[in-house]
């Protein structure tokens, strides 16, 4: 379908390859989680770091299997939002489920920047962390901007570093054995004096922070190349080399170090590297982990920007959002309201506190989209697709179900509290006139199929 000339185009460009798309999942799983929770996962379990790391991975899994279906079978940007509206026909639900999303994006992003801005950073430079942070989001912002393939070219220098730094982990620990002192038997030793089983269960919604992040590569199904063949494939492929690696960096950490140093400290794998003895500059790995922060705050960024696109072009967010940069074809409003949005979010709480409403804020996410997947089994579209088992969604709702147990009334407060403004603003936007459009925005983009 073309676009007449004295009309601006609002498709995005399609430029993702494969291996970019991979790369972009892998980059943001293997975010700055795993870098600070080993610590925090060995107190809950001991030494067994990598059982609820399993645990959250074939979590994870199952509800990628639903990802994959829809976004193959609806390839739009929007994504969890897009799926809410065809499956249950409300745009109030729809605005809910992308709102939380979008939420979960930016308070992330928030949160990533914090934590660029503490201690990793201290040995490099001596400014305010809330400096730092705001410098931050305006750098991930300006990249963001210039264009998909720009960040995401920028996405694979940074993941090679920071696969490059967890494998580091691995080797050490390998190195290590060497000198006699390792001890292998506490990667399979629990806490002493509780029950293993709800250790794990516990320890498994940390361990499923380190997971999330594979959701946003939905939002860019409008910019993939061949999406129906390549999305399913870059998903789980990700998520599988994520999974070995961060069970590989457990048993890394509890082989090398006592469990008790592990959990007082606030970065672990910083503490296994230094008592390797393999001679690895602590500089050099903290500038390692800044950059393993940086790029799940760009891809984080690059999600909600897109996020916020797709819904004003469902009508559920102001129109100026699905405005585009001419040349560039980048949704320059949305960058730029999520950015300021972040920077604020970063003056309002704590890395811990953020990250615990995100992960609240995703599981609804997660369960909305894993029903979407039965309701819209009704649905028959004209083309080939992934296709999941039925039992997948099911269990994967499951799952969710049971992380949900593990939070406490705080996160839920904090979580209901936003829920709420997303109520609120939508409510506003539907007195202000704006009327959600499901089917319409999406015949430019299905067009290019």
């Amino acid at each position: 379908m073309s676009t007449p000339p004295h009309q601006p185009s609002r498709a995005l460009k399609r430029a993702v390859t494969g291996p970019m798309l991979l790369l972009f999942i892998l980059g943001d799983v293997l975010g700055a989680g795993v870098y600070a929770l080993a610590g925090t996962i060995a107190g809950e379990v001991g030494g067994a770091i990598w059982v609820p790391l399993l645990i959250a991975l074939c979590f994870a899994m199952l509800t990628a299997g639903s990802y994959a279906e829809l976004v193959t079978k609806y390839p739009h940007a929007g994504a969890s939002a897009v799926f809410a509206g065809k499956a249950f026909k409300s745009p109030l639900i729809s605005f809910l489920v992308g709102f939380c999303m979008l939420a979960a994006g930016v308070t992330s992003a928030a949160g990533l920047s914090l934590a660029f801005a503490g201690d990793y950073m201290a040995p490099f430079i001596d400014l305010p962390a809330h400096v730092v942070a705001l410098i931050f989001l305006v750098v991930i912002a300006l990249l963001n901007a210039r264009g998909i393939k720009e960040s995401l070219s920028a996405n694979l220098v940074m993941t090679v570093i920071e696969v490059s730094g967890l494998l580091l982990v691995i080797v050490a620990a390998i190195w290590f054995f060497r000198s006699g002192d390792a001890d292998l038997s506490r990667a399979v030793q629990f806490k002493e004096g509780v029950n293993p089983a709800f250790a794990v269960l516990g320890a498994a919604l940390l361990a499923f922070y380190s997971f999330v992040g594979f959701e946003t590569s939905a939002n860019l199904a409008e910019e993939v190349r061949n999406v129906r063949t390549v999305y399913p494939r870059a998903l789980f492929g990700a998520l599988l080399i994520a999974g070995a690696i961060y069970m590989g960096v457990g048993v890394a950490a509890a082989t090398v170090m006592p469990i008790e140093q592990l959990v007082h400290s606030s970065a672990p794998l910083l503490e296994v590297v230094k008592a390797s003895n393999l001679g690895i500059p602590p500089r050099l790995f903290a500038f390692i982990a800044l950059v393993a922060v940086a790029n799940g705050a760009l891809l984080t960024m690059i999600m909600s920007s897109r996020l916020a696109y797709g819904m004003s072009r469902q009508g559920l967010l102001p129109h100026a959002l699905s405005n585009v940069l001419p040349e560039r074809r980048t949704p320059w409003v949305a960058i730029v309201a999520t950015s300021i949005v972040a920077i604020i979010l970063t003056l309002t709480g704590s890395l811990a506190t953020l990250a615990e409403t995100v992960v609240l804020l995703l599981l609804f996410v997660f369960i909305s989209t894993n029903l979407a997947v039965l309701v819209l089994r009704r649905d028959v579209v004209d083309v080939d697709h992934f296709r999941v088992p039925t039992w997948v969604p099911v269990l994967a709702i499951v799952s969710c179900l049971i992380l949900l147990t593990q939070q406490s009334a705080e996160t839920w407060l904090r979580a209901g509290a936003l829920m709420l403004v997303g109520v609120a603003l939508y409510f506003l936007a539907r007195v202000g006139g704006t009327r959600p459009a499901f089917n319409t925005h999406l015949a430019d983009a299905d067009a290019e199929y």
